[in-house]
């Protein structure tokens, strides 16, 4: 139980340091999906990041729908990397989406 709770705060402090002052209701969600199990093997700044960009690109760009119109992935996340980080700016984060980052 203490790896777990070490974990959390651990998640909880690269939060925090990521995106100030992002809004609770998408936080609690990039925190829960920073400690799902898929992500327990990464460091928790990775798994906060990669939570976050995810999360931000499905719920805070046209990502889903230009996914719908018959973009491939690839493409729907390049012609999304603005949105990306105009939501990441707002939130005051510590780090943008870099258009160069292929494994993002």
């Amino acid at each position: 139980m203490a790896a777990s709770t070490g974990r959390q705060r651990a998640v909880a402090k690269a939060l925090t340091a990521l995106l100030p002052i992002a809004p609770y209701s998408d936080t609690e969600v990039i925190r829960a999906d920073a400690l799902a199990v898929h992500m327990k093997t990464l460091p928790p700044s990775i798994a906060v990041w990669l939570a976050t960009v995810a999360h931000v690109r499905h719920v805070h760009t046209d990502y889903e729908k230009l996914l719908s119109d018959g973009y491939d992935r690839d493409s729907a996340r390049f012609f999304v990397i603005d949105q990306v980080n105009a939501t990441l700016t707002r939130w005051r984060a510590t780090r943008l989406l870099d258009p160069d980052d292929e494994d993002v």
